[in-house]
């Protein structure tokens, strides 16, 4: 099911919920409820400086934006030629400002080093995401509003739940870039899903907006829905994982194999954000550009695990190790090349910094010379007779059709002269490469401060222009053609990592409110009653029956019983059993709770406002009641309650409906098979 970010139902995201019997139980404390915090904003860090300037300029580009806005309705409303002239003057100062700041953006988004880790050797930079600037929020009265009109609750004695709520929001902005900010991340985006059910009725809006600056222009967008807010969260989600996964060493194995995991769990999200989440506000939500950043981190990924295989054949450089580094090599140029043709394109182009498009540019060179680099380097490196069989198989899929009047027609030397011929064409193609990856990096002017990309350029150009020299023949004057292309391929299958919301539970810190899946904003029910119920001696019963648990439904009520006269009625939802609150108590509770009562029985009591709620489903089994269902019908306020059903003394009508059917994603809170008609007479 696919969420429009504008109107969109919530994804159901698998809960942890606890039945509790009273509200002692039920109270929410910092000490019962763990929860991680975010990172102090004032800590002066590299991260923390670029963040804390990226937010900043994001309220000057607001601001300017309002301006702008109040100046273009002026000019189209005034007719005063002299106040038109004034205006347009200042929506040019203003436009102006505007452009300014979003280039000081534009440069902190390329400012990729600040995310690196500080590595003794010079390695390739990644690509990592600033993450989304958010406002404060302030939920305390429209939820405390919600709950006396909905709820027909005293809202004060929720002060502590929202409060809790509100500090993970708070906290959740500035997340660590860690596995702590990454669960506080999804602790926050878990909670929305018992808020959003909570207090987000279907039919009107409780006033509250969320408000989010694009992550790369700036550009604020509001909306009122909690679709918006979750695909916000888990863009900024993706964004950490892509800080993590920046800042490894990647000299190390270890360090490499946490890259990898970070960028494809970047991917994975990016991923699952684009597959469920619709009609984005912004432009870092779109599909397109959601598309193109779940390619580029698993082309970073790539990317890693190709430096993983060049660390660990450090030792031994073989012929046929050398062609497998040169596939490899030549599989990341592959899909750095496709990455440049989505960044490319409109409207991504426009929108993302113009270093990006350079620095994949740069790759797609630099990898593919490095390809070309490996395969001279195996061939020249071994005489024609000491290749093995399995090598001249391997050159013989190594190269891909090329037009043979400007290219090199060897696949498969013959002699050692053609083996030397096509090692020094391909260390030729791998300098020309190598050049023109320097070159682009020259033309950027973001990038020509990067002093890592820099040194692995200049690195790599070295080493590829010793080897082309050494391999020079005073006496060969033969003229170089360009080499086949080398074909892209793999041994290592990559798969995206897409959240996983169910490693991270949390109580729903409202559920003292009642089972979420009945006691919801889109159901409606009548405000609690109280009844009492005192029967003389001589065994006569309260004349009602009760099925379910989580809460307990009255089932039947007697005719002519303590209970028709009380005002009990088939399908009332049994909420307090004299002070104890029962609305998540299971069935045996319940009814030794009323047991226990003796002759004098109070209840509390709410009756749903749905009628639905009353029918049969087709096919289902006549009086039978199941557990594992309930009903997720829309519901309306202006419908009467219904009505009692009489039962008589020898016979008892079973209860035709139920509120339990399980949503997909959450659990019931026991689940049991129900199917007892406990009498209470």
């Amino acid at each position: 099911m696919r969420h429009e970010v504008n109107n969109v139902p919530a994804m159901n995201t698998p809960d942890k919920l606890t039945p509790t019997k009273n509200k002692d139980d039920l109270k929410i404390t910092k000490e019962n409820f763990a929860i991680i915090r975010g990172s102090d904003p004032r800590v002066a860090t590299c991260r923390g400086k670029l963040q804390n300037k990226r937010s900043k300029l994001n309220q000057e580009i607001n601001k300017e934006l309002r301006l702008r806005a109040g100046a273009e309705n002026l000019f189209k409303a005034t007719t005063n030629r002299k106040l038109k002239e004034t205006v347009a003057l200042e929506l040019s100062f203003v436009n102006s400002n505007l452009q300014l700041l979003k280039e000081q953006l534009a440069e902190l988004n390329s400012s990729v080093e600040l995310y690196q880790n500080d590595s003794t050797e010079p390695v390739m930079p990644m690509i990592p995401l600033g993450l989304k600037e958010t406002k404060e929020i302030d939920f305390r009265e429209p939820f405390k509003d919600f709950i006396l009109e909905h709820y027909s609750e005293d809202g004060s004695q929720y002060e502590d739940s929202i409060a809790e709520f509100m500090d993970i929001r708070q906290a959740m902005r500035t997340p660590l870039r860690d596995s702590s900010g990454v669960a506080l991340l999804f602790q926050y985006y878990n909670q929305l899903y018992f808020v959003e059910r909570r207090f987000f009725p279907p039919d009107r809006s409780l006033g509250i907006y969320f408000e989010w600056y694009d992550s790369l222009t700036g550009v604020p967008s509001c909306q009122r829905t909690v679709a918006f807010e979750k695909a916000c969260v888990l863009f900024n989600m993706g964004a950490v994982y892509t800080q993590i996964g920046a800042k490894q060493d990647r000299l190390t194995p270890k360090g490499l194999d946490s890259a990898v995991d970070s960028f494809l769990r970047a991917a994975g999200t990016f991923r699952y954000i684009h597959e469920n989440f619709t009609n984005a506000p912004s432009m870092d939500l779109g599909p397109e550009m959601l598309d193109m950043l779940s390619q580029l981190m698993l082309a970073q990924a790539r990317e890693c695990l190709f430096e993983k295989l060049e660390l660990q054949s450090r030792e031994r450089r073989d012929v046929d190790l050398c062609l497998d580094l040169a596939q490899e090599a030549a599989q990341v140029s592959d899909v750095y090349s496709n990455v440049h043709a989505l960044i490319s394109s409109a409207p991504v182009k426009d929108y993302v910094p113009y270093s990006w498009v350079s620095l994949v540019l740069v790759k797609q060179e630099h990898y593919s010379a490095v390809a070309h680099h490996y395969v001279a380097v195996g061939i020249l490196s071994r005489e024609l007779n000491q290749l093995s069989d399995r090598t001249k198989d391997a050159l013989q899929y190594l190269h891909g059709d090329s037009d043979p009047k400007t290219q090199l027609e060897i696949r498969v030397p013959q002699d050692d002269a053609e083996r030397k011929l096509l090692g020094r064409a391909h260390l030729r193609e791998a300098l020309l490469r190598h050049e023109e990856s320097q070159r682009l990096h020259r033309m950027c002017r973001e990038l020509k401060g990067k002093a890592a990309l820099a040194g692995v350029l200049k690195k790599s150009h070295s080493r590829a222009l010793e080897a082309y020299t050494s391999a020079e023949e005073e006496d060969d004057f033969r003229e170089l053609l360009d080499p086949p292309q080398i074909l892209a391929s793999t041994k290592f299958q990559l798969s995206l990592t897409p959240p996983d919301f169910s490693q991270f539970r949390v109580d729903d810190l409202f559920r003292f409110l009642g089972p979420v899946a009945i006691f919801s904003a889109k159901h409606h029910w009548t405000a609690p009653r109280s009844i009492q119920l005192q029967r003389l001696g001589g065994g006569e019963g309260f004349g009602f029956s009760v099925r379910g648990d989580g809460p307990v439904i009255v089932a039947g009520v007697d005719q002519g019983s303590l209970a028709d006269f009380g005002g009990m009625k088939e399908g009332d939802f049994i909420v307090t059993i004299g002070d104890q609150d029962v609305k998540w108590s299971p069935h045996e509770d319940v009814v030794k709770l009323i047991k226990d009562a003796g002759d004098t029985l109070s209840l509390k009591l709410v009756t749903p406002m749905d009628r639905n709620y009353l029918k049969q489903p087709k096919g289902g089994p006549k009086g039978s009641v199941s557990t594992s269902s309930s009903s997720s019908s829309g519901v309306s306020s202006g419908q009467p309650s219904p009505a009692g059903s009489v039962t008589s003394h020898h016979q008892h009508k079973k209860l035709t409906w139920n509120p339990f059917r399980r949503v997909s994603g959450q659990r019931d809170s026991k689940e049991q098979g129900y199917d007892t008609n406990v009498i209470l007479r």
